[in-house]
């Protein structure tokens, strides 16, 4: 079985569940998720965990993410994408760079974001699109978000607009480009998006699934697109465990470090003297003004 993570190169018109069903075909194992998911029309990096790792997913999930994509003026839609019906179009003749670099920059910071009805959100156990679909008012669920980045890459031709956005985990692209095309009074929607990096993960460490499946059927392995568990770079700081804290570890038990430079609160990634990853956990107490705490096992390997 692979413990890892498995960098691919999703490609369009197939959900991120699929790839993840591919995935455990090729490779012969049910014990696969994903960090993130990116809509059917969109391309780009996809995290994927595979066997222990996947105890690890909620911490990918959180990272940060950057994007390339299109945006469309003057036409919006039920699904805020190029795959919806359209619901309202308008003239972008008025349009100017310098007026849409400036409702893009008002953009930038952090607020409450609805979903688009077309989501896999879900009230009551429902999902946003299944009651879309049926005519039924979907509801107006906000959640806080960061957008970092979000600006044009080029001249604006024929009412489209290259885009790079840097935003938190959780960001609706889609939304984005309806509100934009909302405040510009024009409408717009998402023509086209490639993610490029998940936390400290890029696009250009990945694989299609087709060159996976040619590179296991070659003998090649996984290649650039695998990390092993090991060496997993988890984004908080490492602690390296002697044989007796490695044992106390392995029975969640908490163990009391020094010479640690993490608040209260904080995770730490737990290595034995092989440096090897045997848990994830998190400081519960610091001892006076020394640099000495204690560490509570939260997520413990075998």
């Amino acid at each position: 079985m692979y413990h890892g993570l498995l960098l691919i190169d999703k490609q369009p018109d197939c959900t991120s569940h699929d790839v993840v069903q591919r995935l455990r075909r090729l490779l012969g194992q049910r014990k696969i998720g994903h960090c993130g998911t990116l809509d059917p029309g969109a391309t780009g990096l996809l995290v994927a965990t595979l066997g222990r790792a996947t105890r690890l997913t909620r911490f990918f999930i959180r990272a940060p993410k950057i994007y390339d994509g299109l945006l469309q003026f003057g036409v919006t839609t039920d699904t805020y994408d190029r795959f919806g019906t359209i619901t309202f179009e308008a003239s972008v003749c008025a349009l100017d760079q310098a007026t849409v670099a400036k409702a893009m920059e008002s953009f930038v910071g952090t607020y409450d974001q609805a979903a688009p009805p077309f989501s896999a959100k879900k009230h009551k156990g429902v999902k946003y699109y299944e009651m879309a679909r049926r005519g039924e008012e979907v509801p107006d669920a906000r959640k806080q978000i960061t957008v970092f980045e979000f600006t044009g890459t080029g001249p604006s031709e024929d009412g489209r607009l290259h885009f790079r956005l840097s935003c938190s985990s959780g960001t609706y692209v889609r939304t984005l480009a309806h509100d934009l095309g909302h405040a510009l009074g024009c409408g717009a929607h998402l023509a086209e998006l490639r993610r490029l990096q998940v936390g400290s993960f890029r696009i250009e460490q990945a694989m299609r699934l087709d060159e996976l499946e040619s590179s296991l059927a070659t003998d090649d392995g996984l290649d650039r697109a695998w990390l092993p568990f090991d060496e997993i770079p988890l984004p908080f700081a490492e602690v390296a465990a002697d044989q007796r804290q490695a044992q106390r570890i392995a029975h969640g038990q908490t163990v009391m470090f020094r010479e640690l430079d993490c608040a209260e609160g904080d995770w730490v990634k737990l290595v034995n003297r092989r440096n090897q990853l045997i848990a994830v956990g998190t400081v519960t107490e610091r001892i006076g003004d020394r640099r000495v705490g204690i560490v509570q096992p939260r997520i413990v390997f075998a």
